[in-house]
């Protein structure tokens, strides 16, 4: 019983670990060039001056998301009162 039990932990321990990685969101904007290997490059940055700052030095450029389908970040209203 324990032998099985054991088995089964290491089993199901090393079928966690060779899962594929996971992946990261995919963002609106994407870095692309020498170092990045994906075709699309690496969309991780929410705004274009975000990548840029990354970019920036490098041999890199960054582009709109072709596959990114989400809406931009939200970001809550200001409470209070309005003067019309």
């Amino acid at each position: 019983m324990r032998a099985t039990l054991l088995a089964m932990l290491v089993l199901g321990a090393t079928a966690a670990m060779s899962s594929a990685p996971a992946q990261a969101h995919e963002l609106p904007f994407c870095i692309k060039g020498q170092g990045y290997a994906q075709a699309h490059g690496e969309c991780r940055f929410w705004t274009y001056e975000q990548c840029q700052a990354t970019a920036s030095g490098l041999r890199a450029y960054c582009e709109a998301n072709p596959f990114y389908v989400g809406g931009p970040p939200r970001h809550p209203r200001p409470r209070g009162r309005y003067s019309y």
